[in-house]
């Protein structure tokens, strides 16, 4: 559960590229590609350009290198040639990639277009509330902790945190050891240590917290129809706090200014 100085490394080269494939699609015009589109997009980049491996293809039979998760999708999206993102969609494109042996693992929802202020409301609050998390990240801190940030800060706007879903630790496997709950009680749970490398990864839902898989195994949308929006960065303990191996340039700064 916790990394070596090499792995660290290691780590941090694999979250610096997939921050790279987020400011790829920074610079796309989302509007009017289908979700296979997009798929494609960033699997040429990961292999062509970054000369890494997309690490959810083939991963628990998945086919395709990222979800795509549109307005009340929660989660799981699964790219298809016939959906097209549309103006005023909020898309949740979460992505891994490896190199080297390690993975990192992210995800960002897009406002696309001119959406209406609720959805932009909910979007930025979702990412506030992952920031929210982070910033409790350090040694001795504890995992409930975290979960007890994200979910404070959800409810304080009136929106309600998915428990089915969870950040996990990350390395040479996707999931690993602990699992980071998006809700809980401050001084609870595992305490944290130098080292330690996991997702954070919270999905808030603008009505219900209830969820539910459709048929497909997949994709998993809001039991209401109302919307969802996730954030995710995958982040390390540091000696005196956290480091956010896949942190974006947008950000730069993050967490600082969210205390």
């Amino acid at each position: 559960m916790v990394k070596t100085a090499e792995e660290l490394a290691l780590l941090r080269t694999s979250g610096r590229l997939l921050a790279s494939v987020f400011e790829m699609l920074d610079r796309q015009q989302l509007a009017g590609m289908s979700t296979l589109q997009v798929n494609d997009l960033v699997e040429r980049f990961i292999t062509h350009d970054l000369g890494a491996r997309p690490a959810s293809k083939g991963q628990y039979g998945f086919e395709y290198v990222l979800n795509c998760s549109i307005n009340h999708v929660v989660c799981h999206g699964v790219p298809d040639a016939a959906e097209f993102i549309r103006d005023g969609d909020i898309t949740n494109l979460d992505i891994t990639l490896e190199k080297n042996g390690f993975i990192a693992d992210s995800s960002k929802t897009y406002v696309v277009g001119d959406a209406p202020p609720a959805a932009r409301r909910l979007v930025r609050v979702a990412r506030e509330a992952m920031w929210q998390g982070i910033r409790q990240v350090r040694p001795g801190a504890h995992l409930g902790d975290i979960g007890f940030a994200i979910e404070r800060h959800a409810k304080r706007h009136g929106y309600s945190v998915v428990r089915e879903f969870c950040g996990h630790g990350i390395g040479r496997e996707m999931h690993e050891e602990p699992q980071v709950l998006n809700f809980g009680r401050p001084g609870t749970g595992m305490r944290l240590r130098e080292g330690m490398v996991f997702t954070i990864e919270p999905m808030i839902n603008q009505g219900s917290r209830k969820v539910s898989t459709n048929d497909d195994g997949w994709t998993v949308v809001a039991s209401d129809g109302k919307l969802s929006a996730q954030f995710e960065h995958t982040v390390a303990v540091t000696g005196n706090g956290v480091e956010v191996l896949t942190l974006r340039a947008e950000e730069s700064g993050m967490p600082d200014r969210m205390r």
